[in-house]
């Protein structure tokens, strides 16, 4: 079975589990507690805090660790919001997460604010222009990701940030899908919050951060005991923290070598597949897109049809946000970009990690040829072909 669904979830890595081990087994007490066992953990934790705010570049008190991305843009954006808002504005992009939309709509249903959603191209890229033309002197909060997990198109985090710095707006960002691939400097990207998870890197799922930079209030969203210097309450995730410098180091580590070679790759998938399926199209930035990603819609078949016919040949993939997965509603992200529902419908995402094979790539590449193939063969025979455009 050829594993290509890292967006959704990355196997996780030996390594990962070999550093996590000892706090799981010998190094286990609460941080929190003043004895042997409680101090060693607390000493494990605090030199994973200072390993991550190594590689975000940054202080290690900016670094707050939560149980994953969603909880660290849940803290970020309601956190900023309601600490000190300038006024009860928010600006966001048309292609978010989930987990940023529906922090959105409670932040405007329950607490008021209007929120401002910039459009996309049609291939995914926020215009610095128009964010700057929807910035006013009441704006609270802007965000926007810096890679999109659906599409991959990635934007340009420093400019949009340097726009809202200027303005004297925070700037957080989402880049969950864009750690491990992407530069992270918080400083080069001028951005005020950022967050990351864990289990798209290689961790066990449950872990994960937001830096956010000294001198930004925010309001805690979990109260409790008051860890993380009160800003995120609940007993440490030692493990957890330590598994995630571990695998941040080795994503890290191997760049940019394996996000050239990813990307090489990627480019050959792509071109291998829109050659045999010309009607085929290619979603997201055909250059500026995650090096391990590529997504597509096949106008005429449906996506899940298509996603059945890859695992009969030993293809798992989704797609598009495993958010998402079990809904019948066309993807907001591709309706976003000007396609119509029913080929919305026929979207496939195809996302791999660094030790994926480029032979393993060209197998899936043949294996999605066949299986769209089969999928219009499929449709044809039961009348179906009229689903594009409904």
């Amino acid at each position: 079975m050829i594993y290509l669904d890292a967006a959704a979830t990355a196997p996780v890595r030996r390594e990962v589990l070999e550093e996590m081990w000892p706090l799981l087994t010998t190094t286990f007490g609460n941080p929190s507690s003043h004895h042997t066992y409680g101090e060693a953990a607390a000493d494990a934790f605090s030199t994973a805090r200072v390993r991550l705010a190594g590689m975000l570049g940054c202080r290690p008190s900016e670094v707050i660790i939560t149980s994953g991305g969603t909880e660290a843009n849940n803290l970020a954006l309601k956190g900023i919001s309601l600490a000190s808002p300038r006024g009860r504005h928010i600006v966001t992009s048309a292609i978010e997460h989930p987990a940023v939309t529906e922090v959105l709509a409670y932040l405007r249903d329950t607490h008021n604010f209007r929120i401002t959603v910039l459009p996309v191209s049609d291939t995914g890229v926020v215009a610095p222009a128009a964010l700057e033309a929807v910035l006013r002197e009441d704006t609270t909060l802007c965000t926007v990701m810096y890679a999109n997990n659906e599409m991959g198109t990635v934007q340009d985090v420093a400019a949009l940030a340097g726009i809202c710095r200027r303005r004297g707006v925070p700037f957080h960002t989402d880049a969950v899908q864009a750690a491990g691939w992407l530069p992270i400097d918080v400083d080069r990207l001028g951005v005020s919050a950022l967050s990351l998870s864990g289990h798209k890197l290689g961790t066990p799922k449950g872990i994960g951060l937001l830096y956010l930079r000294s001198g930004i209030r925010c309001e805690p969203v979990l109260h409790g005991g008051g860890q993380e210097r009160g800003r995120r309450s609940g007993t440490e995730n030692v493990a957890g923290a330590v598994g995630l410098a571990r695998a941040l180091e080795l994503a890290r580590g191997a760049l940019p070598a394996a996000a050239a070679d990813a990307a090489s790759a990627r480019d050959a998938f792509i071109a291998r597949i829109l050659t045999r399926v010309p009607d085929a199209l290619l979603t997201g930035h055909a250059e500026d897109r995650l090096p391990n990603l590529a997504s597509f819609c096949f106008p005429g078949v449906s996506g899940e049809t298509v996603l059945l016919e890859l695992e009969r040949r030993g293809v798992v993939c989704s797609s598009g946000s495993a958010c998402a997965a079990g809904s019948s509603e066309p993807s907001a992200v591709l309706l976003a970009l000007g396609l119509d529902e029913g080929t919305a419908l026929s979207a496939v995402r195809l996302s791999w990690t660094q030790a994926t094979a480029r032979e393993d790539l060209e197998e899936a590449a043949d294996a999605v040829i066949a299986s769209v193939l089969a999928a219009r063969s499929l449709g044809a025979a039961h009348g179906l072909g009229h689903l594009a455009d409904t």
